[in-house]
């Protein structure tokens, strides 16, 4: 059983970036697939509290229904918010992984190694061609 998930886009490069550091420190997590699954309204109002953030700061500004929805609007509650997330999965920002030390939105992807229990195993280097790991598994400040 592992202690970590993630909610996932495989579609998102920073989630996938994400999943790939995970692994990268020998643990293989709970893949959600939210898009497909989406959290109950408990689930992610307890993701929300655990990261620390307002319901606003979840939300994923750069897809069609927010802005079909206009919810850059100030007059919508987070109940309202929750509300759109919970219909249109895809205004849930993401990645989102849970783990013993931590719950945290995961961009940058390399965010996740604040809070990954085990070290990286060897050098990471993200889709883009960014090095964020060295080859003795240390993280690269940029």
């Amino acid at each position: 059983m592992t202690d970590i998930t993630i909610y996932h886009n495989p579609d998102c490069g920073t989630s996938r970036n994400t999943l790939a550091l995970i692994r990268n420190s020998g643990t293989e997590p709970a893949v959600i697939r939210y898009l497909e699954t989406p959290p109950a309204r408990d689930e992610l109002q307890k993701l929300i509290a655990d990261m620390g953030i307002s319901v606003r700061d979840l939300l994923r500004k750069n897809t069609p229904p927010y802005e079909k929805l206009r919810l850059a609007e100030a007059q919508f509650s987070d109940e309202a918010l929750l509300d759109m997330m919970l219909m249109y999965p895809i205004l849930i920002n993401r990645p989102i992984v849970v783990t013993p030390l931590g719950t945290r939105l995961c961009r940058p992807s390399e965010t996740v190694l604040d809070i990954l229990p085990n070290p990286q195993r060897e050098a990471f280097t993200k889709e883009d061609g960014e090095q964020v790991v060295d080859e003795q598994g240390r993280r690269i400040r940029t």
